[in-house]
């Protein structure tokens, strides 16, 4: 009997334990469903919204060109004779510069000069053989109103005088022929010799004596011989990109960056805007661009052309308008089918007081390097949620997030 009662006992002892273990169990269960049950959060970076100065800028790059620059081309063929500059030489408008083999344009025009000269004399003789019919004529003229003469010699004398006349004025318009073909010899001789067309450097020099010279034809170009500069006034010409020239005016500030001067800022101001698209030797599927001319204010004195810069037009300028990150921007798709789904709306998720986000709708003014500002939908003091851009495609109207604060550096 006592046996018996040690054996209930021992099974009873085992069945609490089993009743324990599964009662623990089912805590255990109900524990982690509970857990699993509750709202997550995301975690996201947030920054207050402030009013700040933006300033708007479009990026070219280009190089350095002056004002006024001269390309000299040879305009007549010949060998170089004489050069009397070099590379570098500061020059005045009407200075001499080099000159051209010009030995057949001189015989040409002493040639058109000695012609003129003999239809000269002839002229003379023709003149006097002229006066001379003229008076026989008058006689005859004068004979024949007396009845002296006959109608017959009246009319050989007006003929011998009608050829006179007539051999006077083709020996003139042959003279006049002669003055003109004298005049075009003259002027290919004066394009042999060259004269600085403004005052300026010679940046290039590009032929020496001995050389030949080819003047252009209609599909060759002419040897270049020189390029003058006139470097009081420097250019920076840049290619803006067709889907930023719109924005670009004459008269906008600029600050231009020169390679070779890197820590130098140049300003200066939009002067010209290309009105159409420059040529490119790439496929015309690729993006267009357009020339703009930025005038430098006071460029360094050793700025030469060719040298390579960057530049920074500014477009805009506005002064405390409500400005956030632009990586802050979502755009949000609606709901419905894809017929009647509506262009997606550009917005920010405003984060509300119980630290849930709701999506707002925005308009947006002009953008600054690294902010952009805000029209209308958001005002100064509220709090947005600012990234990552993981967590900003995840967010939803009313999610929980675990808010951070961004380091701000204004």
């Amino acid at each position: 009997m006592k046996q018996y009662r040690v054996k209930v006992e021992k099974m009873s002892k085992k069945k609490l334990i089993i009743v324990i273990a599964v009662v623990v169990f089912i805590a255990v269960i109900i524990f982690f469903n509970l857990q699993s049950q509750r709202e997550k959060s995301i975690k996201v970076m947030v920054e207050t919204v402030k009013t700040q100065n933006l300033t708007s800028k479009i990026s070219a790059s280009g190089e350095i060109k002056p004002k006024k620059d001269v390309t000299i081309s040879a305009q007549r063929s010949g060998r170089v004779l004489k050069i009397v500059v070099e590379e570098g030489q500061v020059v005045h408008a009407g200075d001499f510069l080099l000159k051209l083999e010009s030995t057949q344009y001189e015989a040409n025009a002493e040639r058109d000069r000695a012609f003129i000269r003999s239809l000269q004399a002839e002229r003379i003789k023709a003149e006097a053989r002229l006066k001379k019919d003229e008076n026989a004529y008058n006689r005859q003229k004068s004979l024949f109103e007396k009845e002296l003469i006959s109608q017959n010699e009246l009319e050989a004398a007006q003929a011998e005088y009608d050829m006179s006349f007539a051999g006077q004025q083709a020996i003139t318009f042959q003279i006049h022929q002669a003055e003109a073909s004298l005049k075009s010899t003259l002027d290919n001789l004066e394009k042999t010799v060259y004269y600085s067309p403004i005052d300026g450097i010679v940046t290039s020099l590009q032929v020496e004596e001995g050389e030949t010279a080819l003047m252009g034809t209609m599909n060759i170009p002419g040897t270049e011989l020189m390029t003058i500069s006139n470097l009081s006034v420097m250019e920076a010409e840049v290619e803006v990109d067709e889907t930023d020239v719109i924005g670009v005016k004459i008269g906008q500030l600029a600050e231009v960056l020169v390679d070779a001067f890197p820590d130098t800022v140049i300003y200066g101001k939009v002067t010209e805007i290309g009105s159409s698209a420059l040529q490119q030797s790439t496929a015309s599927e690729e993006s267009k661009d357009f020339k703009v001319v930025i005038t430098l204010d006071d460029p360094p004195e050793n700025l030469k052309p060719g040298l390579s810069a960057s530049s920074d037009i500014i477009i805009a300028e506005r002064e405390d308008v409500v400005a956030v990150p632009i990586s802050a921007l979502v755009l949000k798709e609606e709901e419905g089918d894809d017929r009647n789904k509506e262009k997606p709306s550009e917005g920010l998720y405003l984060v509300q007081s119980d630290n849930r986000v709701k999506f707002v709708p925005v308009e947006k003014g002009i953008m600054g390097e690294l902010k952009i500002e805000i029209s209308s939908g958001i005002e100064a003091g509220q709090t947005i949620v600012v990234g990552p851009y993981s967590a900003l495609r995840q967010l939803k109207d009313d999610l929980l997030i675990k808010p951070e604060k961004k380091d701000e550096k204004d």
